[in-house]
């Protein structure tokens, strides 16, 4: 989801290419996370993987099984439904100070990430689809430069931490439903409530914005199920 720069560390790039690969669904949930075959897949040695392995499993995206193995997380309309929780809990309040706090470097950043996506959604198609590593990114931008006003580092970064595990889910939700929903317009109006400083408004559709995820995944679960 995020360029590995080539100064990172061995360890780094080992997390950065893994998760990556969990985040959209190339490791399948629940599926096997086996020493051998990591190795020959990304070309590391079992050191820096594991501890890669070991990082993910802090984030959640990876589960240690009863034989000292690895997998990765299961997905679930529970499991979606606590990340939900925990998002509105914690990126509604985060919104509301960066509101009241932000000043024109943060309303540039959100205008200039806006933008950045909403010249790759027009491109989209409107049926199934990957939703490619470039789409994420700057979704995860623009989502991050609504919340950046926010003085408290953890919660930003548990912020983010969440909304990564909600990504496999969003991977999820667009390659199994038939007409994939743009979000450009949700976003355009949600980015303009922000920059009015209206803050209820922003508030209700950051709510409706992350609760539609989940809608979609569960019709995505469903869907598969027939």
């Amino acid at each position: 989801m995020e360029n590995i720069p080539s100064s990172a560390t061995v360890s780094d790039q080992a997390f950065q290419a893994l998760r990556n690969d969990v985040l959209f669904g190339v490791h399948s949930p629940d599926a096997k996370l086996k020493m051998d075959a990591l190795q020959a897949m990304y070309g590391f040695s079992s050191s820096p993987l594991r501890e890669a392995l070991n990082r993910l499993t802090q984030e959640g995206l990876v589960r240690a099984d009863e034989r000292r193995g690895f997998r990765v997380t299961p997905i679930s309309p529970e499991d979606l439904a606590d990340i939900t929780k925990m998002r509105l809990m914690l990126d509604l309040p985060a919104l509301r100070e960066s509101i009241h706090l932000g000043g024109d470097a943060w309303e540039a950043e959100i205008v200039s990430s806006f933008h950045r996506l909403s010249k790759i959604e027009s491109r989209l198609p409107s049926g199934p689809v990957v939703l490619d590593a470039e789409w994420s990114q700057h979704h995860r931008a623009f989502h991050r430069a609504l919340i950046a006003a926010c003085p408290s580092e953890r919660q930003l970064s548990l912020s983010m931490s969440l909304f990564d595990q909600a990504e496999r889910y969003r991977q999820f939700s667009a390659r199994n439903r038939r007409v994939l929903k743009r979000k450009d317009e949700e976003h355009s109006t949600l980015m303009k409530a922000v920059l009015n400083r209206e803050v209820d408004k922003a508030l209700a559709l950051l709510a409706a914005h992350i609760q539609s995820t989940q809608r979609n995944v569960l019709s995505a679960f469903e869907s598969k199920e027939k």
